[in-house]
Protein backbone atom coordinates (compact mmCIF):
# COMPACT_ATOMS: atom_id res chain seq x y z
CA UNK A 1 0.00 0.00 0.00
CA UNK A 2 1.63 3.32 -0.80
CA UNK A 3 1.95 5.52 1.71
CA UNK A 4 0.72 9.24 -0.44
CA UNK A 5 -2.39 10.41 -1.14
CA UNK A 6 -4.02 8.48 2.03
CA UNK A 7 -6.94 10.20 3.11
CA UNK A 8 -7.60 10.27 6.96
CA UNK A 9 -11.57 9.66 8.53
CA UNK A 10 -12.90 8.17 6.05
CA UNK A 11 -16.18 6.48 6.13
CA UNK A 12 -16.01 2.66 5.45
CA UNK A 13 -18.33 2.92 2.80
CA UNK A 14 -16.18 5.53 1.23
CA UNK A 15 -13.04 2.97 1.65
CA UNK A 16 -14.72 0.27 -0.08
CA UNK A 17 -15.72 2.25 -3.09
CA UNK A 18 -12.38 3.95 -3.50
CA UNK A 19 -11.07 0.32 -3.17
CA UNK A 20 -13.14 -0.97 -6.01
CA UNK A 21 -12.32 2.07 -8.23
CA UNK A 22 -8.55 1.58 -7.46
CA UNK A 23 -9.04 -1.94 -8.53
CA UNK A 24 -10.72 -1.05 -11.59
CA UNK A 25 -8.22 1.17 -12.48
CA UNK A 26 -5.30 -1.56 -11.78
CA UNK A 27 -6.71 -4.31 -13.77
CA UNK A 28 -9.24 -2.28 -16.25
CA UNK A 29 -7.67 1.08 -17.37
CA UNK A 30 -3.65 1.29 -17.06
CA UNK A 31 -2.86 -2.09 -19.43
CA UNK A 32 -4.91 -0.66 -21.99
CA UNK A 33 -4.49 3.01 -21.97
CA UNK A 34 -0.80 3.76 -23.82
CA UNK A 35 -2.67 1.78 -26.97
CA UNK A 36 -6.00 3.74 -26.58
CA UNK A 37 -4.53 6.95 -25.79
CA UNK A 38 -1.70 6.59 -28.85
CA UNK A 39 -4.88 5.26 -31.12
CA UNK A 40 -7.13 8.43 -30.18
CA UNK A 41 -9.71 5.52 -29.39
CA UNK A 42 -12.73 6.41 -27.35
CA UNK A 43 -12.52 4.03 -24.19
CA UNK A 44 -16.27 2.66 -24.61
CA UNK A 45 -15.39 -0.92 -22.52
CA UNK A 46 -13.74 1.53 -19.88
CA UNK A 47 -16.97 3.79 -19.72
CA UNK A 48 -19.01 1.10 -19.66
CA UNK A 49 -17.24 -0.51 -16.56
CA UNK A 50 -17.35 3.12 -14.44
CA UNK A 51 -21.19 2.78 -15.29
CA UNK A 52 -21.34 -0.49 -13.72
CA UNK A 53 -19.09 0.82 -10.62
CA UNK A 54 -22.29 3.79 -10.65
CA UNK A 55 -19.02 6.48 -11.03
CA UNK A 56 -21.74 8.40 -13.45
CA UNK A 57 -24.08 9.13 -10.34
CA UNK A 58 -21.97 8.91 -7.58
CA UNK A 59 -23.16 12.48 -6.15
CA UNK A 60 -26.64 12.00 -7.78
CA UNK A 61 -29.63 11.48 -4.43
CA UNK A 62 -30.64 8.59 -3.96
CA UNK A 63 -33.91 9.78 -4.10
CA UNK A 64 -32.41 10.09 -7.94
CA UNK A 65 -30.92 6.19 -8.17
CA UNK A 66 -27.40 7.60 -7.13
CA UNK A 67 -25.21 6.82 -4.52
CA UNK A 68 -25.55 9.92 -2.75
CA UNK A 69 -21.96 10.42 -1.98
CA UNK A 70 -19.84 13.64 -1.15
CA UNK A 71 -17.56 15.47 -2.88
CA UNK A 72 -14.86 14.35 -1.24
CA UNK A 73 -15.54 10.91 -2.25
CA UNK A 74 -16.00 11.92 -6.12
CA UNK A 75 -12.51 13.70 -6.05
CA UNK A 76 -11.25 10.85 -4.83
CA UNK A 77 -12.09 8.58 -7.58
CA UNK A 78 -11.18 11.21 -10.05
CA UNK A 79 -8.05 11.21 -8.38
CA UNK A 80 -7.58 7.26 -9.12
CA UNK A 81 -9.29 7.39 -12.25
CA UNK A 82 -6.54 10.07 -13.58
CA UNK A 83 -3.55 8.05 -11.88
CA UNK A 84 -5.07 5.06 -14.45
CA UNK A 85 -5.49 7.71 -17.58
CA UNK A 86 -6.48 11.35 -17.05
CA UNK A 87 -9.06 10.92 -20.54
CA UNK A 88 -11.07 8.84 -18.50
CA UNK A 89 -11.44 10.98 -15.95
CA UNK A 90 -12.07 13.60 -18.38
CA UNK A 91 -15.08 11.53 -19.45
CA UNK A 92 -16.97 11.78 -15.88
CA UNK A 93 -15.95 15.21 -15.00
CA UNK A 94 -18.05 17.66 -17.40
CA UNK A 95 -21.32 14.72 -16.89
CA UNK A 96 -20.36 15.17 -13.38
CA UNK A 97 -20.31 18.98 -13.60
CA UNK A 98 -24.29 19.16 -15.19
CA UNK A 99 -25.53 16.70 -12.66
CA UNK A 100 -24.37 19.12 -9.66
CA UNK A 101 -25.98 21.96 -11.35
CA UNK A 102 -29.04 20.38 -11.51
CA UNK A 103 -29.07 19.15 -8.02
CA UNK A 104 -28.31 22.37 -7.10
CA UNK A 105 -30.47 24.78 -9.21
CA UNK A 106 -32.72 22.86 -11.08
CA UNK A 107 -36.53 22.78 -10.71
CA UNK A 108 -38.14 19.36 -9.44
CA UNK A 109 -39.52 18.44 -13.15
CA UNK A 110 -35.62 18.84 -14.20
CA UNK A 111 -34.51 16.87 -11.77
CA UNK A 112 -37.26 14.04 -12.01
CA UNK A 113 -36.43 13.84 -16.09
CA UNK A 114 -32.56 14.02 -16.08
CA UNK A 115 -31.00 12.61 -12.56
CA UNK A 116 -32.25 9.29 -12.32
CA UNK A 117 -30.74 8.44 -15.96
CA UNK A 118 -27.63 10.53 -15.63
CA UNK A 119 -27.33 8.09 -12.69
CA UNK A 120 -26.82 5.38 -14.80
CA UNK A 121 -24.97 6.89 -18.11
CA UNK A 122 -27.68 6.56 -20.09
CA UNK A 123 -27.96 10.56 -20.25
CA UNK A 124 -24.68 11.60 -20.57
CA UNK A 125 -23.98 15.56 -19.85
CA UNK A 126 -21.20 17.96 -21.28
CA UNK A 127 -20.80 21.78 -20.06
CA UNK A 128 -20.62 24.39 -22.34
CA UNK A 129 -19.23 27.70 -21.60
CA UNK A 130 -16.09 28.80 -23.56
CA UNK A 131 -16.43 30.38 -27.24
CA UNK A 132 -13.75 30.70 -29.96
CA UNK A 133 -13.21 34.32 -28.86
CA UNK A 134 -13.33 34.19 -24.96
CA UNK A 135 -11.20 32.22 -22.55
CA UNK A 136 -11.86 33.34 -19.08
CA UNK A 137 -14.12 36.32 -19.24
CA UNK A 138 -17.28 35.13 -19.45
CA UNK A 139 -18.72 38.67 -19.96
CA UNK A 140 -17.98 38.27 -23.36
CA UNK A 141 -20.14 35.85 -24.04
CA UNK A 142 -21.71 36.22 -27.33
CA UNK A 143 -23.86 33.55 -28.11
CA UNK A 144 -27.78 34.77 -27.70
CA UNK A 145 -30.84 33.22 -26.85
CA UNK A 146 -34.05 35.24 -28.24
CA UNK A 147 -37.03 34.98 -26.28
CA UNK A 148 -40.09 34.51 -29.28
CA UNK A 149 -43.70 35.81 -28.54
CA UNK A 150 -44.75 31.95 -27.37
CA UNK A 151 -42.51 32.28 -24.39
CA UNK A 152 -39.94 29.97 -25.97
CA UNK A 153 -36.27 30.65 -27.15
CA UNK A 154 -34.04 30.31 -30.45
CA UNK A 155 -30.27 29.62 -29.46
CA UNK A 156 -27.77 31.45 -32.22
CA UNK A 157 -23.96 31.18 -31.40
CA UNK A 158 -20.51 28.68 -31.66
CA UNK A 159 -19.06 27.09 -28.51
CA UNK A 160 -15.57 25.77 -27.88
CA UNK A 161 -13.85 22.88 -26.02
CA UNK A 162 -16.89 21.00 -25.32
CA UNK A 163 -15.72 17.98 -23.84
CA UNK A 164 -17.73 15.01 -24.50
CA UNK A 165 -19.37 17.23 -27.48
CA UNK A 166 -20.34 14.36 -29.31
CA UNK A 167 -20.93 11.33 -26.73
CA UNK A 168 -23.17 13.52 -24.58
CA UNK A 169 -26.62 14.26 -25.14
CA UNK A 170 -27.20 16.78 -22.55
CA UNK A 171 -25.55 20.05 -22.65
CA UNK A 172 -25.78 23.05 -19.99
CA UNK A 173 -24.65 26.10 -22.47
CA UNK A 174 -24.52 29.62 -21.14
CA UNK A 175 -26.06 32.10 -23.43
CA UNK A 176 -26.75 35.93 -23.56
CA UNK A 177 -30.01 36.83 -22.99
CA UNK A 178 -31.90 40.37 -22.88
CA UNK A 179 -33.45 39.96 -19.27
CA UNK A 180 -32.96 44.01 -18.33
CA UNK A 181 -30.45 43.84 -15.91
CA UNK A 182 -27.86 46.89 -15.87
CA UNK A 183 -25.28 44.08 -15.36
CA UNK A 184 -24.05 41.88 -17.90
CA UNK A 185 -23.64 38.96 -15.53
CA UNK A 186 -27.08 39.13 -15.00
CA UNK A 187 -28.41 38.70 -18.64
CA UNK A 188 -27.18 35.29 -18.83
CA UNK A 189 -29.38 31.99 -18.70
CA UNK A 190 -28.51 28.61 -18.61
CA UNK A 191 -29.79 26.47 -21.02
CA UNK A 192 -30.23 22.08 -20.53
CA UNK A 193 -30.18 21.43 -24.45
CA UNK A 194 -31.02 17.80 -25.27
CA UNK A 195 -29.15 16.88 -29.08
CA UNK A 196 -28.38 13.42 -30.70
CA UNK A 197 -24.84 11.74 -30.56
CA UNK A 198 -22.41 11.85 -32.84
CA UNK A 199 -20.98 14.57 -34.97
CA UNK A 200 -23.00 16.80 -38.30
CA UNK A 201 -25.91 18.26 -37.42
CA UNK A 202 -27.33 15.95 -34.75
CA UNK A 203 -30.18 17.99 -33.94
CA UNK A 204 -32.08 20.66 -35.95
CA UNK A 205 -30.13 23.76 -35.29
CA UNK A 206 -26.88 22.01 -33.33
CA UNK A 207 -23.98 20.79 -35.43
CA UNK A 208 -21.13 19.39 -33.99
CA UNK A 209 -18.34 19.55 -36.78
CA UNK A 210 -16.13 16.63 -35.36
CA UNK A 211 -13.24 16.06 -32.99
CA UNK A 212 -10.66 18.75 -32.40
CA UNK A 213 -6.90 17.25 -32.89
CA UNK A 214 -5.05 17.99 -29.21
CA UNK A 215 -1.65 17.01 -28.36
CA UNK A 216 -2.64 14.79 -25.33
CA UNK A 217 -6.29 14.68 -23.36
CA UNK A 218 -6.55 11.53 -26.23
CA UNK A 219 -9.63 9.60 -26.15
CA UNK A 220 -12.17 11.50 -25.13
CA UNK A 221 -13.84 13.84 -27.55
CA UNK A 222 -13.23 17.62 -27.78
CA UNK A 223 -15.35 19.79 -30.14
CA UNK A 224 -17.42 22.67 -31.06
CA UNK A 225 -20.85 23.18 -31.01
CA UNK A 226 -22.59 25.71 -33.19
CA UNK A 227 -25.94 26.95 -32.99
CA UNK A 228 -27.99 28.26 -35.88
CA UNK A 229 -31.62 29.45 -35.23
CA UNK A 230 -31.80 26.25 -32.61
CA UNK A 231 -35.24 26.33 -30.74
CA UNK A 232 -35.97 25.14 -27.04
CA UNK A 233 -38.74 25.29 -24.87
CA UNK A 234 -38.67 27.63 -22.07
CA UNK A 235 -39.03 24.67 -19.75
CA UNK A 236 -35.66 23.88 -20.59
CA UNK A 237 -34.06 27.11 -18.25
CA UNK A 238 -31.57 25.70 -15.59
CA UNK A 239 -34.22 26.47 -12.38
CA UNK A 240 -37.12 27.91 -14.29
CA UNK A 241 -35.50 31.48 -14.11
CA UNK A 242 -33.38 33.41 -17.19
CA UNK A 243 -30.86 35.35 -15.62
CA UNK A 244 -29.36 33.31 -13.07
CA UNK A 245 -26.73 31.64 -15.67
CA UNK A 246 -23.66 33.22 -14.50
CA UNK A 247 -23.83 32.35 -11.06
CA UNK A 248 -25.02 28.79 -11.74
CA UNK A 249 -21.90 28.23 -14.21
CA UNK A 250 -20.05 29.55 -11.59
CA UNK A 251 -21.02 27.28 -8.79
CA UNK A 252 -20.39 24.52 -11.54
CA UNK A 253 -16.87 25.75 -11.96
CA UNK A 254 -15.93 25.97 -8.44
CA UNK A 255 -16.63 21.97 -8.00
CA UNK A 256 -14.97 21.36 -11.36
CA UNK A 257 -11.22 23.16 -10.28
CA UNK A 258 -11.67 20.81 -7.35
CA UNK A 259 -12.27 17.82 -10.17
CA UNK A 260 -9.51 19.40 -11.99
CA UNK A 261 -6.76 19.65 -8.66
CA UNK A 262 -7.99 15.78 -8.21
CA UNK A 263 -6.64 14.85 -11.87
CA UNK A 264 -3.90 16.52 -11.29
CA UNK A 265 -3.10 14.51 -8.20
CA UNK A 266 -3.86 11.15 -9.68
CA UNK A 267 -1.20 11.96 -12.77
CA UNK A 268 1.29 13.40 -10.49
CA UNK A 269 1.13 10.19 -8.45
CA UNK A 270 1.35 7.65 -11.50
CA UNK A 271 4.39 9.99 -12.92
CA UNK A 272 5.64 9.56 -9.04
CA UNK A 273 5.51 5.96 -9.06
CA UNK A 274 6.85 5.38 -12.35
CA UNK A 275 9.93 7.14 -11.48
CA UNK A 276 10.76 5.21 -8.01
CA UNK A 277 10.17 2.14 -9.93
CA UNK A 278 12.41 3.07 -13.12
CA UNK A 279 15.32 4.82 -10.55
CA UNK A 280 15.49 1.48 -9.15
CA UNK A 281 15.83 -0.66 -11.98
CA UNK A 282 18.08 1.22 -14.33
CA UNK A 283 21.63 1.13 -13.51
CA UNK A 284 24.82 3.33 -13.93
CA UNK A 285 28.22 3.55 -12.64
CA UNK A 286 27.66 -0.13 -10.70
CA UNK A 287 24.14 0.45 -8.67
CA UNK A 288 20.98 1.94 -8.90
CA UNK A 289 20.33 5.35 -9.97
CA UNK A 290 18.31 5.90 -6.82
CA UNK A 291 20.93 5.38 -4.92
CA UNK A 292 23.04 8.49 -6.38
CA UNK A 293 22.06 11.68 -4.32
CA UNK A 294 20.43 13.69 -7.04
CA UNK A 295 17.91 11.05 -7.87
CA UNK A 296 17.20 10.39 -4.01
CA UNK A 297 16.84 14.01 -3.48
CA UNK A 298 14.35 13.98 -6.60
CA UNK A 299 12.14 11.33 -5.72
CA UNK A 300 12.03 13.03 -1.99
CA UNK A 301 10.76 16.59 -3.54
CA UNK A 302 8.49 14.71 -6.10
CA UNK A 303 6.90 12.46 -3.24
CA UNK A 304 6.32 16.17 -1.36
CA UNK A 305 4.30 17.72 -4.00
CA UNK A 306 2.27 14.62 -4.60
CA UNK A 307 1.28 14.95 -0.75
CA UNK A 308 0.90 18.65 -0.78
CA UNK A 309 -1.01 18.87 -3.72
CA UNK A 310 -3.62 15.88 -2.23
CA UNK A 311 -3.96 17.53 0.81
CA UNK A 312 -5.19 20.92 -0.86
CA UNK A 313 -7.62 18.96 -2.80
CA UNK A 314 -8.71 16.99 -0.06
CA UNK A 315 -9.58 20.10 2.13
CA UNK A 316 -11.18 22.59 -0.93
CA UNK A 317 -13.48 19.04 -1.23
CA UNK A 318 -14.26 18.69 2.37
CA UNK A 319 -14.95 22.59 2.94
CA UNK A 320 -17.82 22.66 0.12
CA UNK A 321 -19.11 19.55 1.45
CA UNK A 322 -19.55 21.26 4.67
CA UNK A 323 -21.58 23.89 2.71
CA UNK A 324 -18.92 26.62 2.89
CA UNK A 325 -17.24 29.08 -0.24
CA UNK A 326 -14.67 27.96 -1.19
CA UNK A 327 -14.13 29.71 -4.35
CA UNK A 328 -10.07 30.77 -2.53
CA UNK A 329 -9.18 27.03 -1.73
CA UNK A 330 -10.54 25.41 -5.10
CA UNK A 331 -8.42 28.37 -7.11
CA UNK A 332 -5.68 27.14 -4.46
CA UNK A 333 -5.83 23.71 -4.61
CA UNK A 334 -6.08 23.51 -8.80
CA UNK A 335 -3.04 25.90 -9.03
CA UNK A 336 -0.68 24.13 -7.18
CA UNK A 337 -2.04 20.73 -8.18
CA UNK A 338 -1.58 21.81 -11.47
CA UNK A 339 2.01 22.85 -11.27
CA UNK A 340 3.22 20.32 -9.32
CA UNK A 341 1.14 17.72 -11.61
CA UNK A 342 3.92 19.51 -14.59
CA UNK A 343 6.81 19.89 -11.51
CA UNK A 344 6.62 15.96 -10.94
CA UNK A 345 6.37 14.87 -14.38
CA UNK A 346 9.05 16.39 -15.84
CA UNK A 347 11.41 15.28 -13.13
CA UNK A 348 10.06 11.67 -13.43
CA UNK A 349 10.62 12.50 -16.96
CA UNK A 350 14.25 13.63 -16.56
CA UNK A 351 14.31 10.05 -14.51
CA UNK A 352 13.92 8.34 -17.19
CA UNK A 353 16.71 9.73 -19.16
CA UNK A 354 15.91 8.97 -23.29
CA UNK A 355 13.54 6.53 -22.40
CA UNK A 356 11.20 9.32 -21.44
CA UNK A 357 11.15 10.67 -24.92
CA UNK A 358 10.08 7.00 -26.15
CA UNK A 359 6.59 6.55 -26.81
CA UNK A 360 6.87 3.23 -25.15
CA UNK A 361 7.04 4.44 -21.84
CA UNK A 362 4.02 5.75 -20.26
CA UNK A 363 5.65 8.98 -18.59
CA UNK A 364 6.08 10.32 -22.47
CA UNK A 365 1.99 10.11 -22.09
CA UNK A 366 1.59 11.79 -18.79
CA UNK A 367 4.04 14.79 -19.51
CA UNK A 368 1.10 15.41 -22.23
CA UNK A 369 -1.14 14.81 -20.52
CA UNK A 370 0.09 17.35 -17.51
CA UNK A 371 -0.50 20.89 -19.61
CA UNK A 372 -3.75 20.37 -19.80
CA UNK A 373 -3.99 20.83 -16.02
CA UNK A 374 -2.70 23.94 -16.43
CA UNK A 375 -4.87 25.78 -18.53
CA UNK A 376 -8.47 23.57 -17.49
CA UNK A 377 -10.86 25.05 -15.34
CA UNK A 378 -9.26 28.33 -15.56
CA UNK A 379 -5.10 28.83 -15.96
CA UNK A 380 -3.06 29.72 -13.05
CA UNK A 381 -2.92 33.60 -13.41
CA UNK A 382 -6.87 33.05 -13.36
CA UNK A 383 -6.90 31.90 -10.35
CA UNK A 384 -3.96 33.88 -9.23
CA UNK A 385 -6.43 36.47 -9.80
CA UNK A 386 -9.58 34.88 -8.17
CA UNK A 387 -7.26 34.69 -4.67
CA UNK A 388 -5.42 37.74 -4.56
CA UNK A 389 -8.68 39.44 -4.77
CA UNK A 390 -10.40 37.65 -1.82
CA UNK A 391 -7.63 37.84 0.22
CA UNK A 392 -7.01 41.64 -0.36
CA UNK A 393 -11.17 41.48 0.70
CA UNK A 394 -10.36 39.34 3.81
CA UNK A 395 -7.00 41.35 4.79
CA UNK A 396 -8.38 44.87 3.96
CA UNK A 397 -6.69 47.79 6.15
CA UNK A 398 -9.12 48.84 8.68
Amino acid sequence: MSRLCQTEGLTEDQQEILKAVRTFVDEQIIPVAQDLEHADEYPAEIVEGLKELGVFGLMIPEEYDGLGESLLTYALCVEEIARGWMSVSGVINTHFIVAYMLMRHGTEEQKQKYLPKMATGEIRGAFSMSEPGLGSDVSAVSTKAVKGEDGNYSITGQKMWLTNGSTSNLVAVLTKTDEGADSVYQNMTTFLVEKDTGTGEVTPGITIPGKIDKMGYKGVDTTEMVFEDHQISADQVLGGEPGKGFAQMMDGVEVGRVNVAARACGIAWRAFELGIDYAQQRETFGKPIAQHQAIMFRIAEMATKVETAHNMMVRAARLKDSGERMDVEAGMAKMLASEYCNEVVEASFRIHGGYGYSKEYEIERLYRESAFMLIGEGTSDIQKMIIGRALLKDYKLK
